[in-house]
């Protein structure tokens, strides 16, 4: 039967039913929860659609950019261009990469480097060795108008590279914006960045040599700046050990081994200088004006003031040399008195101060002086008899021997056999009838 609008009869369905307070918490939670779950699937999305947005506007852009480069570089360099191209759309990074570093070290490619760097390199920068990178990055700063330039240039590029993944190459480039602050006289900002590779670098197994070798250089070079002599020394041989001498042209060897004599002889800690007399550069000086220099050094070394004598005037020829003349020669009589000890043999080394005075031509008042001296800095070991006037040495600081020194060497060790053959036969004459029984 029909019912009315307003009848009120018996339905089938069951009544609607409200939700709690509780559920509707509950459920929006899960909201949230799902959302949470799907945010980097949807952030990967967006990337992969810009990325193919990029990947879009290269293909009109790039090849058109290299085209343009190539018709503009030199001959011979126009062939990386087309390799550039090449490996680009094939996705070949790595051997894209070795091209590059090819191509940006080449004299020629001076000109073309940062629009190359900033239009072709940095749209594909985080899929290549993050290492190359700087290296890639470093050759292009060299381009930069000035220094403040190049300063904006390498910080921009450290941070770029400042990820767990690439610390070796961050180092690399922080390294290199500590050598731009020094060259703008920021010497506090230099340090605060060597400090900072540094600590890096520390917590390192094991980082290629070159990020080692960059370290090293930079970091003599601000104790240069600085005028700490030792420092600069030690930290600018360690760099010559972290290259291959012959990458450094004819100009550069003979300014580092200038640079690296001056400080080993103005130093007041370094007296054994045979590190830096036995490593090839200091050749780099034979037959140049500074000969005089190298010469020096033998000198010094071999403890010689006759050779001091003839060469000191030539010390007027170098600021610092000229300034610390008077510590020059008391370095000189340190040297003389280490190798007045070393020449004699180990049971004569009771050296009385008349002794001494006539070796390293000091007054006779300066002699305890010279001996504390001595013992201070570690050359000797040994006591010094005030009453009598007698020092008694039981060591010496080892040394790099030159040939003369080798030759009184090998007259002691002669001497030191005839006198054990000798003793042997003394006690075969005295024991024959020890031996007879």
């Amino acid at each position: 039967m029909d019912r009315t609008p307003g009848d009120s009869g018996h339905h089938d369905s069951a009544p609607e039913q409200g939700f709690t307070v509780d559920e509707l918490v509950y459920a929006y939670g899960a909201f949230r929860q799902l959302v949470s779950a799907l945010e980097p699937l949807i952030q990967e999305i967006n990337n992969e659609t810009y990325e193919n947005n990029d990947d879009e506007m290269d293909l009109d852009t790039i090849p058109n950019f290299l085209a343009e480069q190539r018709d503009a570089a030199p001959q011979e360099l126009q062939h990386h261009f087309l390799s550039m191209e090449d490996f680009w759309e094939r996705r070949l990074w790595h051997e894209l990469t070795h091209v590059l570093v090819e191509y940006f070290k080449h004299p020629a490619s001076g000109p073309q480097r940062i629009p190359v760097y900033n239009t072709f390199v940095a749209s594909f920068a985080e899929k290549i060795n993050q290492l190359e990178l700087v290296t890639i990055g470093l050759e292009a700063a060299k381009q930069c108008r000035d220094d403040q330039e190049r300063l904006t240039f390498l910080t921009t590029l450290a941070e770029k590279v400042n990820k767990p993944a690439s610390q070796d190459a961050y180092v690399y480039a922080t390294v290199a914006v500590a050598s731009v602050k020094l060259q703008l006289g920021d010497q506090d900002g230099t340090r605060k960045q060597l400090d900072e590779a540094e600590q890096i670098l520390d917590s390192f197994d094991s980082v290629e040599t070159v990020v080692h070798a960059s370290f090293y250089r930079a970091n003599a070079d601000y104790y240069q700046a600085k005028l700490e002599f030792t420092s600069y020394y030690r930290n600018a041989l360690l760099y010559l050990s972290c290259i291959d001498i012959s990458s450094l042209n004819l100009e550069e060897q003979q300014i580092r081994a200038y640079d690296l004599s001056v400080a080993a002889l103005v130093s007041d800690t370094i007296y054994n200088f045979g590190e830096l007399l036995l490593h090839p550069i200091l050749s780099s000086l034979v037959n140049t004006p500074h000969a005089w220099l190298r010469d020096l050094l033998f000198a010094f070394n071999r403890g010689d003031l006759a050779a001091y004598d003839v060469l000191a005037g030539n010390t007027a020829k170098n600021a610092l040399l000229d300034e610390h003349k008077q510590f020059l020669y008391q370095k000189i009589s340190l040297c003389a008195l280490t190798d007045a000890v070393f020449r004699r043999a180990p049971h004569d080394r009771n050296l009385t101060f008349e002794a001494i005075s006539a070796e390293t031509r000091v007054t006779m008042d300066e002699v305890e002086h010279l001996l504390m001296k001595a013992f201070s800095l570690g050359l000797l070991k040994g006591t010094i008899d005030q009453v009598d006037g007698v020092a008694s040495i039981s060591w010496v600081q080892p040394k790099v021997l030159d040939r003369s020194q080798i030759e009184g060497l090998r007259r002691r060790l002669r001497i030191w056999d005839e006198g054990v053959n000798e003793l042997g036969q003394r006690i075969e004459r005295v024991g024959q009838d020890l031996w007879a029984t």
